[in-house]
């Protein structure tokens, strides 16, 4: 393993300067640590574990607050207005963080994005609040 320390990186929906939901990713400092990586602490408000049958759908929304979901089963397919799509499985993780600017009503035609379980697999998740 090498010495010198290396960053975490996830996949991130974030909202871009137009409103609309795009991919980004982002890097946590990490340091050695008794033969691991680590990170900072990172700071979280609420845990929730989260169950959904094949063939779940959720219609446009944005995340709000972030949330950092890490998939334990079944595959998790995210779909951005542009029609780019990203699936993710288990041990996978993401950061949803996209929102409204202050002062914005939701526009079902512009903003969010959309999710789906794929397969035939039920989608087991964890949900980490992350605090602002």
């Amino acid at each position: 393993m090498a010495n010198h320390a290396e960053n975490h990186q996830l996949p991130m929906l974030v909202t871009a300067e137009d409103g609309t939901t795009v991919w980004a990713q982002r890097d946590w400092p990490a340091e050695q640590r008794g033969g691991m990586r680590l990170s900072p602490r990172i700071d979280c408000s609420s845990l929730r574990l989260r169950s959904s049958e094949p063939g779940y759908t959720a219609d446009w929304h944005v995340a709000g607050d972030p949330t950092l979901i890490v998939v334990r089963s079944g595959t998790l397919r995210l779909i951005l207005r542009d029609g780019s799509a990203r699936e993710f499985g288990p041990g996978d993780a993401f950061i949803a963080a996209d929102k409204l600017p202050d002062g914005l009503a939701f526009d079902d035609a512009v903003h969010g994005h959309r999710a789906e379980v794929v397969g035939d697999t039920m989608l087991e998740a964890v949900h980490i609040k992350l605090s602002p």
